[in-house]
């Protein structure tokens, strides 16, 4: 084992493991449960809290046999980058070194798939939490301890030999939320040849599955095999809500802007996103689990499909002023509602929303005069407005409509 943890505590999670292998359950809390302790002070890029997991991720790749795909020989693949508090600064900043987790079950096919997931998260708060109190470690666990467990619980299933029509890169990406930086790092110099990658799986925040069992799938247009074939899956009662553009605020989008078909799964927002709440208790392991089987379930329909076609497709914010937005209304939107209108997850206390008197749960179905019928009217509508405008909200709470005034 690398050096930052004590051998009383590789012991112990070594002995955790035997146990674990017998239950796929408890090994995605053993995986979460760690990565997201306090002990790691919240993953942040560049910092020894990312130096720990990224040695833990490559513990787990060593364990299940798999084959380092770093820099070097070494599990490690590193970036540069410059790191400041202020979002919009362009030039200066601390310059730090992030790193990627890489490994590689080598099949003897000719092309490669991607399974990859961020790993890092923002450490104390800073830019990007939404946590209003004192700093306080961000420990992540949905987003996106979540996804790294999924991952190294499909390593372990596709190391028995299923699906053998591809080779496999395991990767862990870090520097996501501070803009994708590790994901382009890689793409941009990766350790395997990217001409032969037959198409990529990212998994952000997979670890809250709803009582509906509602999975969001984007990226379903890079490829005209996908749609079909997502339909034919059927795993545990989930139910596929997708979408079809490649690009999206996670590390999909690099390889999607290589033209590499993309699928990225994800179970929805939820109030404790990029806060200090994002804890393992709140996870739904079973959920996890079935998330997991449904993604090998994935992988194996499409192991005799050969080489995938790439299919650009069209940025559902193009044209609807979504990078524009001068305003915000301080809400979570509800991504796997399947109703009309834009479901509220949360509302942000102190923002224009919760000023209205907005509640989780309400659906807008009209700001101003724009019907919303979906998640992309409601950018739309936001795109309308500036700073200390005022307009009328119509929402849904339960069956009842009601209008709210909202200035932003």
């Amino acid at each position: 084992m690398k050096k930052g943890m004590s051998l009383l505590l590789v012991l112990s999670l070594a002995s955790a493991m035997l146990f674990g292998q017998k239950n796929n359950v408890q090994q995605l809390k053993i995986d979460v449960v760690y990565l997201a302790s306090d002990y790691l002070e919240g993953r942040e890029t560049g910092e020894r809290g990312e130096q720990l997991a990224a040695e833990y991720i490559a513990y787990r790749f060593e364990q299940l046999g798999l084959a380092p795909k770093g820099d070097d020989g070494s599990y490690f693949h590193e970036f540069d980058f410059k790191h400041s508090n202020n979002p919009h600064m362009t030039d200066g900043g601390e310059k730090k070194v992030g790193k990627n987790v890489a490994a590689y079950l080598d099949n003897g096919a000719d092309q490669t798939v991607v399974i990859g997931a961020h790993y890092d998260h923002l450490g104390m708060g800073g830019f990007g939490s939404l946590h209003a109190g004192k700093p306080a470690i961000h420990n992540g666990a949905d987003d996106n301890a979540s996804g790294i467990a999924a991952m190294l619980k499909i390593a372990a299933y596709l190391k028995q030999g299923k699906a053998t029509g591809n080779n496999y890169l395991f990767i862990g990406f870090s520097g996501e939320e501070l803009g994708l930086f590790g994901s382009k790092k890689y793409a941009d110099n990766p350790t395997i040849d990217l001409s032969k990658v037959n198409y990529m799986i990212n998994m952000d925040m997979v670890g809250r599955l709803n009582e509906k069992k509602i999975l969001a799938i984007h990226g379903v247009g890079t490829s005209p095999v996908f749609p079909d074939m997502i339909k034919s899956v059927q795993v545990g009662g989930i139910k596929a809500k997708t979408s079809e553009s490649g690009i999206g605020p996670s590390d999909h989008t690099s390889f999607y802007l290589k033209n590499i078909p993309v699928l990225h799964f994800f179970t929805g927002q939820h109030s404790e996103y990029h806060k200090p709440v994002d804890d393992a208790a709140l996870v739904n392991f079973k959920g996890l689990n079935l998330v997991g089987d449904y993604i090998s379930a994935v992988i194996e329909k499409l192991d005799a499909k050969g080489k995938l076609e790439f299919t650009k497709t069209k940025d559902e914010s193009q044209g609807r002023q979504a990078a524009s937005f001068k305003v915000t209304l301080g809400v979570m939107p509800d991504y796997v509602n399947e109703g009309e209108g834009m479901r509220i997850d949360s509302v942000i206390e102190g923002r224009p929303g919760a000023n209205a008197g907005m509640e989780s749960g309400d659906v807008i179905i009209k700001m101003g005069d724009l019907e919303v019928k979906n998640i992309y009217d409601y950018m739309e509508g936001l795109g309308k407005f500036k700073k200390g405008e005022s307009t009328t909200i119509v929402v849904l709470r339960g069956k009842k409509k009601k209008s709210l005034k909202v200035t932003f």
